[in-house]
């Protein structure tokens, strides 16, 4: 058995097929069948299942894929971090990061990153959710994704980077508008509240669920949208009131969208932590490691920012 016995049966138990494999290897279907008859006969067991169009992995095949999937993807990452480690400043960081991470928390980082790191490629993966980002990075060799902290996962570590504190998005119209902030209790008793609902199944929904519960608050939503952006858009549109996240560019007790929209703080509710989700900490390439580091000091330095204009807003 060796290792490209078990990169060739892994693929063809990705393509379902001999010849696609054959073809996307450069060598002949006669070959790759030979290393799928290698390691039956090492294993005593049948690995493959004809089927009229191609083949499909057996019980017994399915459970060597999952460990040689593994065990490659884990020798893969070790050894481009070794190159990296042996590299230095060249190599690539890939990230994770949801559809709409880049704009809103690494715009200046990005920046900073490629002036002090010109040789270093930046390669970043769009997800749908946070639990995308974690089975991106579980199953791939990307190095870092950025999520929303939430409940532990098996082999994953995370750290906070900044805290988002709640806000309610209302039009200048709304008679919510003319309050400085809102109370999450009084919201919750309201028969017209008309909230826009964030993703059902991400991590960003499921805290804000339980934030309201800490609280004995239970919302109720009548509109449904796939990320915050949308759920602003909606609230500016006058399709109801959305419960958002205050990220950079957003902040609590201003405005947005030129004035189309008031952002009332939700100071009752427990703020959203984001951050970095990576394998190990100590295994990081030091690329990755730097360019971590770089988004968590432009997150620092963005929330000093803010507070400084908040105090002289308050001052004056």
């Amino acid at each position: 058995m060796t290792l490209d016995d078990l990169r060739v049966f892994v693929a063809v138990c990705r393509a379902g097929s001999l010849s696609a494999v054959a073809r996307e290897t450069g060598c002949t279907q006669s070959a790759v069948s030979q290393h799928v008859k290698r390691l039956e006969r090492e294993t005593g067991v049948s690995l493959l299942e004809r089927l009229p169009r191609g083949v499909a992995p057996t019980a017994a095949g399915r459970v060597l894929e999952a460990a040689a999937s593994e065990g490659i993807a884990g020798l893969d990452l070790a050894l481009r971090r070794l190159r990296n480690l042996a590299d230095g400043e060249t190599g690539s960081v890939r990230v994770a990061t949801g559809a709409t991470t880049v704009r809103h928390f690494m715009a200046d980082a990005i920046v900073a990153f490629r002036r002090s790191h010109p040789k270093v490629n930046l390669e970043f993966r769009t997800e749908s959710s946070s639990r995308g980002c974690f089975g991106a990075l579980a199953d791939s060799d990307l190095d870092l994704a950025w999520i929303t902290l939430g409940a532990p996962v098996r082999g994953i570590e995370q750290r906070p980077v900044v805290e988002l504190p709640w806000v309610l998005a209302v039009r200048p119209d709304d008679p919510l508008a003319r309050e400085a902030q809102a109370d999450v209790r009084e919201l919750a008793r309201l028969t017209d509240l008309r909230l826009i609902r964030l993703p059902p199944n991400s991590t960003s929904a499921a805290h804000l669920d339980a934030a309201c519960a800490e609280l004995g608050v239970r919302f109720a939503f009548d509109t449904g949208v796939a990320d915050w952006d949308t759920a602003l858009l909606l609230a500016e549109l006058g399709l109801g009131r959305a419960v958002v996240p205050a990220r950079p560019g957003l902040p609590a007790g201003g405005e947005t969208g030129g004035g189309r929209l008031r952002l009332l703080p939700l100071p009752g509710l427990r703020p959203l932590r984001v951050g970095w989700a990576v394998r190990r900490w100590d295994a990081l390439p030091p690329a990755a490691r730097a360019f971590a580091d770089t988004v968590a000091a432009a997150r620092t330095s963005g929330r000093a920012q803010s507070s400084a204009s908040e105090a002289t807003a308050g001052a004056a």
